[in-house]
């Protein structure tokens, strides 16, 4: 294989894990609440068996959440279904609970594709420490709102 076509196999890897971030429409702090927090995780596993999408560790913020979901060999969905369908059925429920109606969500996200298990480190390092950095506890393990949910 040329030398500029080598790292092809680490680029397009079969089962992809992506960082994803996304926000609360208008940054509404909202989603640090035990009933919230249980929504957002039965929603997290349910995507394996719906679409095909394992999630792996997370940490709810008040305004944005971020987590790691990796494909399967065997889905269709795409990082964009996947996200999507999420933030929907979140989104319903979450109305629901909270007695509202209107966006839950901010329409995009970001993801950046982890090509390594360093960079899936590193990003879990900066994220884990997310809630310290905002001023809400003073070590990460005292936030109750981070696990994971099908792998670590």
């Amino acid at each position: 294989m040329p030398g500029h076509l080598r790292r092809l196999a680490q680029v397009w890897k079969k089962c992809p894990t992506y960082f994803v971030t996304t926000c609360t429409a208008g940054r509404q702090p909202i989603l640090c609440d035990d009933l919230v927090h249980e929504v957002l995780r039965l929603e997290w596993q349910s995507l394996s068996s719906r679409l095909g999408w394992s999630v792996g560790r997370y940490v709810v913020m008040p305004d944005h959440v971020h987590f790691f979901l990796t494909q399967s060999f065997d889905t269709s969905a795409s990082l964009g279904s996947a996200v999507g369908q999420w933030k929907e059925r979140t989104a319903r429920r979450i109305n629901r609970f909270r007695h509202t109606q209107g966006r839950v969500w901010q329409p995009a996200f970001f993801d950046h594709l982890l090509r390594s298990s360093e960079s899936r480190s590193e990003k879990w390092a900066y994220i884990q420490q997310s809630p310290v950095r905002a001023g809400l506890v003073s070590r990460s393990c005292e936030w109750p709102y981070a696990g994971w949910i099908h792998y670590e």
